[in-house]
C-alpha cells in the first residue's frame, strides 16, 4: 500500500456504523485494486491492524458477512471466489461523483440550453408576437386573449392573428461525449499511480451524465497498442497493461463513435500522461518510445485536423509536465482549435468538470 493513505476515511468516521467506516475505505480499496475484492480485504486487514478499525464486537468477519448480506458480495465458481455485484459498482461511481463533484450546489434535474430560442421544448416567462409558421402549441392563450380586448374593445370578441402571442421557448441540446483514457504502462510508472485517479474522473463523470443530464450520452475508450470501448460497469475494473500509447487508435475509435450520434454538439476528452508512440501500418505495430516520431506525430496532427474539419473539440488534460511534452500537445492544440491542461492528478476532476459544464453549453 505504498505511497496511499487512508486517514482522511478513518478520521471522519464520526458518528457512523463500523460498517459504514469499514464500506468508505472497502469502497476506496476497491477502486485502487482494479476491482480485486481479496486483494482489497487483505489490504482493508492490514489497516486494521495499523488503525483498530474493528473490535470485538464487530470483526473483519462481521463485516465480511455484512457485505454478502446487503449484496455488496457475492460468491461465484467451486471455490467460492467473491466478486462485486452491480450495487457495488454504482456504489462505488457515486461515491467518485461525490468525493470530485460534491462542492457542486444540487440542482434540479438539468438538461443543456443554448441561448437560441424558437422551436424548442422548454417554455420561458418571454413572449413574441405570433408568426406564421411558429406552432401553436406554445399560445399564450391568457395575454392573447387580453391583446383582442385592447385592440377590438370588449363589446364583441374578435381574435385575430395580430392578438396572438406565443410563449417562447429554449432549445435544449444534448452532448456526446466520448472520454479517452490513456493506459499505457506509464501510467503507474515513476512512483505515481495515475490510472486511478483517472477512473474516478471517469466514474464521477458518468454518474453526473447519467443522473443529472439523461439526454446526453457519454461513451469511455481505453488506448494503449490499440483502443477499444468499455462500458461504465467497467470502469472499477480498469487497470494499466504493458502497451504503448496509440492515440492514434484511440481518436480514429472516438471518432467512428462520434459519427454516429445525432447530437449537434460532440466532444472528446482525452486524460493522457505521454506522447504518442505506437500506431498501426499495414496491419503491424509500429512503435517507437524514444523520442517524438514524425511519423506517428504527424498521423495524430492529421486526425485533429479532421476532427476540427467535423466540428469536434478535442480537449486534453495532459498529467504530465514535460517541455517536449507540452510542445507536442500544444500544436495538437493548436491544429484542432481545441483546448489542453497541464494539471496534476488532484486537480483533475475539477478542470474536467469545468470544461464540460462550458461546452454543453456551446453549439459546436
Amino acid at each position: 500500500m505504498l505511497g496511499y493513505r487512508f486517514g482522511k476515511f478513518i478520521d471522519e468516521g464520526k458518528g457512523e456504523t463500523p460498517f459504514e467506516k469499514l464500506f468508505k475505505i472497502f469502497s476506496e480499496l476497491l477502486t485502487i485494486t482494479g476491482g480485486d475484492v481479496a486483494e482489497s480485504l487483505q489490504w482493508l486487514t492490514d489497516v486494521d491492524r495499523q488503525h483498530g478499525l474493528t473490535d470485538d464486537n464487530y470483526t473483519m468477519g462481521d463485516f465480511i458477512q455484512e457485505l454478502k448480506d446487503r449484496g455488496y458480495l457475492k460468491e461465484q465458481g467451486d471455490e467460492g471466489e467473491m466478486i462485486m455485484t452491480p450495487k457495488t459498482e454504482q456504489h462505488i461511481r457515486k461515491s467518485a461523483l461525490e468525493q470530485i463533484f460534491g462542492k457542486l450546489k444540487k440542482t434540479g434535474q438539468g438538461n443543456h440550453k443554448t441561448p437560441f430560442t424558437g422551436v424548442g421544448d422548454e417554455p420561458n416567462s418571454d413572449l413574441k408576437q405570433y408568426n406564421f409558421g411558429d406552432s401553436l402549441d406554445q399560445l399564450a392563450m391568457s395575454e392573447s386573449i387580453q391583446n383582442a380586448q385592447i385592440n377590438h374593445g370588449i363589446e364583441s370578441f374578435i381574435l385575430t392573428e395580430q392578438d396572438l402571442q406565443i410563449r417562447e421557448t429554449e432549445h435544449k441540446t444534448g452532448n456526446a461525449t466520448v472520454l479517452m483514457i490513456d493506459i499505457s504502462h506509464s501510467m503507474i510508472l515513476y512512483g505515481e499511480d495515475r490510472i486511478t485517479p483517472a477512473k474516478k474522473v471517469a466514474m464521477a463523470l458518468a454518474e453526473l451524465i447519467t443522473t443529472k443530464y439523461p439526454k446526453d450520452s457519454l461513451d469511455i475508450i481505453v488506448f494503449g497498442n490499440d483502443a477499444w470501448s468499455i462500458q461504465i460497469k467497467d470502469l472499477p475494473y480498469l487497470q494499466v497493461g504493458p502497451y504503448h500509447t496509440n492515440t492514434i487508435a484511440g481518436l480514429e475509435l472516438a471518432m467512428d463513435i462520434l459519427r454516429r450520434k445525432k447530437n449537434k454538439n460532440k466532444q472528446i476528452f482525452m486524460i493522457t500522461d505521454g506522447k504518442p508512440t505506437c500506431m498501426k501500418i499495414d496491419g503491424k505495430y509500429y512503435k517507437n518510445s524514444f523520442g517524438l516520431d514524425r511519423k506517428i506525430l504527424n498521423e495524430t496532427y492529421n486526425l485533429a485536423a479532421y476532427c476540427r474539419k467535423l466540428k469536434i473539440p478535442i480537449t486534453t488534460f495532459m498529467i504530465a509536465t514535460d517541455e517536449y511534452l507540452k510542445e507536442f500537445v500544444q500544436e495538437f492544440t493548436k491544429i484542432n482549435h481545441g483546448k489542453a491542461y497541464y494539471t496534476g492528478l488532484k486537480g483533475l476532476g475539477d478542470l474536467l468538470f469545468e470544461d464540460y459544464e462550458k461546452n454543453r453549453k456551446k453549439n459546436f
